[in-house]
């Protein structure tokens, strides 16, 4: 199963819609995740329209007060817990894996900094932003391919210009 993962979209104010690289690799995807700051409903909407989508609600989501702030939920054997924030980068897999003691990867945004690590057992992965790079050399997006309960491949993809 291909995942595709979103965080910090920010559209409308940060960009009118995704790079279209970013659209391609969205086409490709069984299952789309958003991890907050989607911003509005007809966003929402247009990624519901390429594939089942599992999105939680950041910071600046005001309009989103109905998504959930964490979600838990098991995809082809793996499990997944997802929240926009997951605080500072110190002690994150530690406060992780108390927070979500099943999950196998903890998807995250906020920050717009790509994260891609294993903690022991424990995939941390942020897909930084594919709209607003702030001090990141590039636009980025996440890609997971899930096989019978494992995580076969995890990857930033680069979705727009440096």
């Amino acid at each position: 199963m291909k995942v595709a993962v979103l965080a910090d979209t920010h559209i409308p104010k940060r960009a009118k819609t995704l790079p279209n690289a970013a659209w391609e690799i969205l086409k490709t995807a069984q299952v789309i995740l958003h991890a907050g700051d989607v911003l509005t409903k007809e966003f929402l909407n247009q990624l519901e329209q390429v594939a089942p989508l599992y999105a939680v609600r950041g910071n600046n989501d005001i309009e989103l007060a109905n998504l959930p702030e964490i979600l838990e939920f098991n995809l082809e054997g793996t499990n997944f817990a997802m929240i926009h924030d997951s605080g500072p980068k110190k002690q994150r897999a530690e406060r992780m894996r108390k927070r979500f003691p099943k999950a196998d990867v903890v998807v995250f945004g906020h920050s717009h900094i790509p994260i891609n690590q294993y903690e022991d057992d424990l995939l941390l992965f942020n897909p930084g932003s594919p709209t607003d790079r702030r001090t990141q050399p590039q636009l980025t997006m996440g890609l997971l391919q899930l096989n019978s309960g494992k995580i076969e491949k995890a990857e930033i993809i680069p979705v727009g210009p440096k």
